[in-house]
């Protein structure tokens, strides 16, 4: 069994590489060097083998994932763990205020599969309009009709109902289909929503946006897929495909005549290496770590790279355009029966789960641990009537279901926090709603703190620089309490937490003045960092790096907008596109 396989190798192997160990590079120069094995980096490198006469180094500065990250129910823990690259926003006193020291973490993926395995396996693929707005904003190819045969490319779904739809792939890679397990909860979410006039949908049908659904996740047989699951150990065999794990790239190389991408200098075991590419240097290296390089290799925004002593080979406003659906995940409310999830139940009952997770393929190890996601409307969303502003993701635990140990550690929520408002709830049957805004007017930027390739970027994250985006949260905020009102709910004798946020209390709770406060309070994000590469003013529509040669970027950071969902679909999509695109450019 392909579980078991994979526990064995994580047994025997102390030093993680079971699958990629004997991949690791055999030459100095290559076709093409990937850089990030993010799902645009697994993707291209998977697509670019199959031509056996390609020879591809993927090299990635994490470790490889393992049989514990397959467990979709740890899926917020991993952030806890080496696979997440710990990111911080610099201080902002306007938001986290709940946050330890008053800062904003920011997770993001470092290992195979990269964001993959730290996400929660929602596979949204947006509004189709969302990508007709990059094309008829002069990035011609990336209309919803033009991309959508590259989702479909990704996908095998094992969803029956969706079995018989265009919209949905069924040859792919990519496994998607329902979690296994749900509580009870999850249907009172989704009835909830006839209340409110709406209806349960397929949310990657681009004619159903709005409305409730069950998710449909990145899983198969009750496990996490993560990209290198998908796209990488399928091709371990192709003698084609090289891989160098914990190599963390420092430059690009240039040829100074040419201003062509030639070669990377990398850092593995404490030692310099330098590889060069015939073809093409391909960056994958997701929304901070593809811009951190490129103006580490001089290619960013003039003025600043004066200011960190690099020189200057192409002045382009890298970094700028950061984009993140931002969110309050403190919503919590308490219910009179044993529906939710507990960590207390399922450690009680582990000799039982294990077996059913490893042989059965069932069981609450197979949870995502969220169930649910509606697409709903607040009175600040456009004209445009089936275009969503605000996505409610149900879940069926909250902040306090495991008495704060772990899960609100995974957000930076302070201890002080935590004991004032929490306490009281701790261990109680409860579940969450998470309001994520959907379309950000605010916009942020990256910038490198110093010319060292070890350091972490600064991330200056302007949260809430936009007025309608505080304003739009609030009555996401307020519908997802609406909908917890309803009969379906009521049913389990659902009721709003009321212990308000100590900083917040001086004003009326439930308030929109109060649920400001919590936002600012509790400000957190769904890991969908993008747009820091933007295509058609750092990359053009074939993700060509403006200004230079040979050298492309094919993760989230080319998106000129964020799409109205879980970024996690369109970086696959972009990769399958991106890997086309480089093979009809060499023939």
């Amino acid at each position: 069994m392909y579980k078991l396989s994979r526990l064995k190798k994580l047994l025997n192997i102390r030093i993680s590489d079971p699958d990629f160990g004997g991949k690791r590079p055999t030459r100095n120069v290559y076709d093409f060097i990937v850089v990030g094995a993010s799902p645009g980096g697994c993707v291209v490198t998977n697509r670019l083998t199959e031509n056996p006469a390609i020879k591809v180094l993927l090299l990635e500065a994490g470790l490889e994932d393992n049989v514990i990250t397959d467990v979709p129910l740890l899926n917020p823990y991993t952030v806890l763990t080496t696979f997440n690259g710990d990111y911080t926003v610099d201080p902002d006193p306007s938001v986290c205020q709940g946050m330890e020291n008053g800062v904003c973490p920011w997770p993001s993926g470092k290992g195979t599969g990269g964001g993959t395995i730290l996400n929660a396996m929602i596979y949204t693929i947006g509004n189709r309009r969302d990508y007709d707005e990059w094309a008829e904003a002069g990035n011609l190819g990336w209309s919803y009709e033009e991309v959508a045969p590259y989702f479909r490319k990704a996908e095998n779904t094992y969803i029956p109902e969706l079995n018989d739809s265009r919209h949905h792939g069924q040859n792919g890679p990519l496994s998607i289909s329902y979690s296994p397990y749900q509580t009870p909860l999850l249907r009172a979410f989704i009835e909830s929503g006839q209340y409110f006039g709406y209806s349960e949908v397929d949310y990657n049908n681009p004619n159903t946006h709005l409305g409730f659904a069950r998710i449909q996740a990145t899983i198969r047989r009750g496990q996490r897929v993560s990209a290198a699951t998908a796209y990488l150990r399928p091709i371990v065999e192709r003698n084609n495909f090289e891989i160098s794990l914990r190599s963390l790239v420092k430059r690009i190389l240039f040829d100074p005549t040419t201003r062509r991408a030639i070669g990377v200098v990398y850092e593995v075991n404490g030692r310099d290496k330098t590889v060069y590419a015939r073809k093409e240097v391909i960056l994958a290296a997701g929304a901070f770590g593809t811009p951190q390089l490129l103006m580490l290799s001089g290619i960013g925004p003039a003025e600043h790279l004066y200011e960190m002593g690099i020189p200057v080979l192409q002045d382009l406003p890298v970094g700028d355009n950061l984009m993140e659906h931002f969110g309050m995940h403190g919503l919590t409310f308490l219910v009179n029966e044993t529906v939710s999830i507990l960590p207390r139940r399922i450690i009680e009952n582990l000799i039982k789960l294990v077996p059913q997770y490893i042989f059965g393929n069932s069981g609450i190890l197979t949870s995502l641990g969220c169930e649910g996601v509606s697409y709903v409307r607040t009175k600040y969303a456009n004209s445009t009537r089936d275009r969503p502003d605000i996505e409610l993701l149900f879940v069926a635990s909250s902040l306090a279901s495991d008495f704060g140990l772990a899960l609100r550690r995974t957000f930076g929520i302070s201890d002080e926090l935590y004991e004032s408002t929490y306490r009281l709830a701790g261990g109680l049957d409860s579940f969450s709603i998470w309001p994520m805004l959907l379309y950000p007017a605010s916009r942020g930027k990256i910038r490198l703190r110093n010319s060292n390739p070890h350091s972490k970027v600064r991330i200056m994250g302007n949260y809430v620089g936009e007025r309608i985006d505080v304003d739009t949260l609030v009555e996401g905020i307020k519908i997802a309490v609406a909908a917890t009102r309803t009969p379906p709910f009521q049913r389990y004798g659902a009721e709003l937490y009321t212990v308000p946020f100590p900083n917040c209390a001086h004003l009326r709770f439930a308030s929109d003045a109060y649920w400001e406060c919590a936002v600012r309070t509790v400000t957190t994000q769904f890991h969908h960092q993008s747009g820091t590469c933007k295509m058609g003013s750092v990359v053009d529509p074939l993700l060509r790096v403006i200004g230079v040669a040979g050298l492309r970027v094919v993760d989230l950071s080319v998106m000129p907008t964020i799409t109205a969902g879980h970024t996690q679909a369109p970086a696959y999509m972009i990769g399958e596109k991106a890997a086309d695109i480089i093979r009809q450019a060499w023939g």
